[in-house]
């Protein structure tokens, strides 16, 4: 077989959708897998849903996935145009090609005759203008009456395909549609265009959604009325974000963009899409996108609709978080550091060395931290921790040994005010984490923090500390 091409087309109608993203992805480990090349195509013949800046986008969010494309409208390539728009030449040409074959033709009905149509219950196209003369035809070319171009889908058959995933598809061509092909300003239609694009630039393996499984033997049809071999296919199944909707824009944080924004890292996105629709033989979960395209198996891609987990992606961004250099991770969490309460108002380095191992996704980072710049009463009963053998009684003990301990420690470092507070864990004949557990909730009021009692006493600061203990006390004192 010749080189493996596949390519990713999306219309430049809003930001990247993980869908969408996902669909690329698959494209690009195939390619590369099979050591063939991978195509972005831009598809803009839609121009009333085009919006400004978007393929601007597309490529930045490729390219920033690592999901670099061999050609490209940016960079490239020996069958640019890689924009639909600037083919449109091409499509006219085939689309009269078409119709010298009796595969096509033309269709002069105004809306209000389709509207009449579909008022009269016609689920599609009656052929209405195939019965037209070449004279009458002629005649309302040169009026400059407004028309489409139709495809001819033979009215009884059977059109069959085989897809990778899902074996052999037969549609009755009873229920394909004349659809359009070329639109009324002079534009292709989605269904015309990626046959005739796909052909010329070389395209061999088409990957795309299941909802196209069924429109696929229209596209074949073309295919075969210009005498072209017809591509592999392999069909995806949708996203879902529950059981019975699927994970659309509508959704709100369904882009690419909006999940970077949130505070995930561009190789977890990747790495979590990868497993929607597909799966390892090896079941591992976590992949470079070298190991990716070295895993990577049309075997592996599921026929059943994948749901979006967040809880899940959350995780494996965790995983990348915590592998993060740290000066890297530092970098990236200086900007939500900054957007926190606690705003250099600590040292970001000790900060960070406290939280990496501790958040699941950047934006946690201010929720984490905010409680170092507000100290405000809590609920008593965070002391209360069976695990630890904690209680308000333990704390009401302890809280005073502790800011009497404090107050004597010169050197405020972790280690020192780790020894010293477990050495009134055995002074007292307590377990050390009667001692650490009742201290850190009185300097946090919180369930959970990143870092323990003396390592949150240190990042506080001597005067801060002492100060916290004081009001917690405060607190336990004036509770029977």
């Amino acid at each position: 077989m010749d080189t493996i091409r596949t390519r990713f087309a999306p219309s430049p109608t809003g930001y990247l959708h993980i869908g969408g993203l996902r669909t690329a992805l698959y494209c690009y480990l195939y390619a590369k897998k099979n050591n063939g090349k991978f195509i972005l195509r831009i598809e803009d013949t839609d121009q009333a849903r085009y919006v400004e800046g978007t393929t601007e986008i597309i490529y930045a969010n490729l390219k920033d996935a690592g999901l670099l494309y061999d050609e490209g409208p940016d960079v490239g390539g020996q069958y640019g145009p890689y924009i639909q728009s600037q083919r449109k030449a091409d499509y006219l040409k085939y689309a009269r090609i078409l119709i010298e074959q009796g595969d096509a033709y033309y269709c002069f009905c105004d809306k209000d005759r389709l509207e009449q149509l579909h008022q009269q219950g016609a689920t599609k196209y009656d052929k209405h203008c195939l019965s037209l003369s070449k004279t009458e035809i002629e005649s309302k070319l040169a009026q400059g009456v407004p028309y489409v171009i139709r495809q001819n889908i033979p009215s009884s058959g059977t059109s069959t395909y085989t897809d990778c995933v899902f074996g052999e598809i037969a549609v009755d061509n009873s229920e394909l549609e004349d659809n359009v092909l070329i639109k009324s300003d002079g534009l292709p239609t989605y269904n015309f265009a990626n046959v005739i694009d796909d052909h010329l630039m070389g395209i061999n393996v088409v990957m795309r959604g299941t909802e196209y499984l069924s429109s696929t033997p229209k596209y074949n049809l073309l295919y075969d009325a210009l005498g072209w071999q017809r591509p592999i296919y392999i069909h995806m199944p949708p996203i879902m974000r529950d059981e019975k909707h699927k994970l659309s824009k509508r959704d709100g944080a369904a882009s690419y963009d909006d999940f970077i924004a949130n505070g995930f890292l561009s190789q977890a996105i990747v790495n979590y899409i990868a497993l929607l629709g597909w799966s390892p033989k090896s079941n591992q979960e976590k992949m470079s996108l070298q190991e990716m395209i070295e895993l990577f198996n049309i075997e592996g891609i599921s026929r059943s609709p994948s749901i979006f987990d967040l809880t899940k992606m959350k995780w494996l961004n965790s995983l990348y978080v915590k592998e993060l250099p740290f000066e890297q991770f530092v970098q990236m969490a200086t900007p939500w550091i900054d957007k926190s309460m606690v705003a250099g108002k600590y040292d970001y380095d000790k900060l960070c060395k406290l939280i990496q191992g501790r958040i699941e996704i950047l934006s946690d980072i201010p929720d984490k931290i905010n409680f170092l710049a507000q100290f405000d009463s809590y609920n008593l009963q965070l002391y209360v921790n069976q695990k630890q053998k904690s209680d308000i009684d333990i704390a009401r003990k302890v809280l005073p040994l502790v800011k009497r301990t404090m107050m004597g420690i010169n050197e405020w470092y972790n280690d020192t005010i780790y020894q010293q507070l477990c050495q009134i864990a055995q002074d007292s004949g307590l377990k050390n984490s009667q001692i650490l557990w009742p201290t850190r909730v009185a300097l946090s009021g919180q369930q959970s923090t990143p870092g323990g009692a003396t390592e949150l006493a240190e990042l506080l600061g001597k005067d801060e500390s002492i100060n916290r203990i004081n009001k917690s006390i405060g607190m336990l004192d004036m509770t029977p």
